[in-house]
């Protein structure tokens, strides 16, 4: 099992150079415009003082940027950072819809990925923009002002069945996400459905997740406010993200959320209705809104979270990697980041 965190924090560039030291594998570096640093700059700086973490985005949003300025992005992190930078890429939940935009539709998305992948080979590729197609490729490559020498992994996000199988379609992994993605076989079985349908191989191909850690001392229990304030903000994301699907696609919640579904959906609806979007994602990994402290019980840690003292966590990512998940990675509340990357790393990982 591969290790990994997450930041976004420019002047917190001393968390990835410390997860090196304590063993991590690789460092997610996310991007959402109106709520944290750019990726692009936190990954150039990163890449300078770390030596051996494997750096990239987790993830890029394609409706942010031009394909080709997001491949030429994680390319020039890869000038920095050869052999260890990768490209995670998706269709946009937060940053996106911290805008009131929705995500990019699948279709496009695929197209934008095609666009990456074959400029990050070094490759010309036909590139359509404003009803206008002409084929483009990265220029003067001999001046070294990027690394597509250098391969460079690109790793689909997928938390639905189409997303998951356009991963194994075209991807070289797929980040999804416990428990919103589904289960590590179900997201798997989309994944091979999208590789059979390209007739392609997932020999090297990888599965990563984005997942929920409470780390409980001894005589700690899950009604505890200090246990609460450190998975609450990571619940919450996911509940964020619900909101904003079960409105876009008509579908009913998901079964983990119903204990509270109606009294949540009550309390966001309460919010400023020209501000509803902005609310709602604001406190996106970083801090648990004191308004959505109620919603945090002991029933949905349990569903939501790998929870429990070292031991029993041990075995719940055991369990996980037996069934084809090869990485995991989590994101640490701001105030408490440092001490659960430690105590996680001396914990959990040390144990494996």
């Amino acid at each position: 099992m591969q290790f990994g965190i997450t930041t976004s924090k420019i002047d917190e560039i001393g968390l990835i150079a410390r997860a090196e030291n304590l063993g991590y594998d690789f460092c997610w570096v996310t991007d959402s415009q109106m709520i944290r640093s750019n990726p692009w700059a936190v990954l150039a700086l990163a890449a300078q003082q770390t030596r051996s973490i494997r750096i990239g985005t987790g993830v890029a949003v394609a409706g942010l940027r031009l394909a080709p300025v997001t491949a030429n992005g994680i390319a020039t992190i890869n000038r920095l950072a050869p052999g260890r930078t990768f490209l995670g890429i998706g269709t946009g939940n937060t940053a996106m819809r911290a805008m009131g935009q929705p995500p990019m539709g699948i279709k496009a998305f695929e197209e934008y990925i095609r666009v990456v992948q074959t400029l990050l080979k070094g490759e010309e590729t036909d590139y359509t923009l404003n009803g206008v197609t002409h084929p483009i490729q990265f220029q003067n490559q001999d001046f070294k002002y990027i690394d597509v020498e250098n391969p460079i992994p690109i790793h689909v996000s997928g938390f639905g069945p189409k997303t998951q199988a356009l991963a194994g379609k075209i991807g070289d992994g797929l980040i999804t996400g416990i428990p919103r993605g589904g289960t590590i076989p179900q997201a798997l079985e989309n994944v091979k459905k999208g590789a059979k349908k390209a007739n392609r191989s997932l020999n090297s191909f990888e599965t990563f997740a984005l997942v929920n850690i409470l780390m409980l001392k001894p005589g700690q229990k899950l009604t505890d406010e200090l246990v609460i304030q450190q998975c609450g903000s990571a619940i919450m994301a996911n509940v964020h993200f619900v909101v904003d699907w079960v409105k876009e696609s008509g579908n009913p919640p998901p079964d983990y959320i119903l204990p509270f579904w109606d009294e949540y959906l009550d309390f966001h609806q309460k919010r400023d209705s020209k501000r509803k979007h902005m609310k709602l994602h604001q406190s996106h990994y970083s801090y648990l809104d004191p308004d959505e402290a109620k919603f945090i019980t002991p029933e949905i840690i349990k569903a939501f979270t790998i929870a429990g003292q070292p031991a029993e966590m041990v075995e719940q990512i055991k369990e996980l990697e037996s069934y084809g998940l090869d990485g995991i990675n989590f994101i640490a509340p701001l105030e408490q980041q440092y001490r659960l990357i430690e105590d996680f790393a001396y914990n959990v990982i040390s144990k494996m």
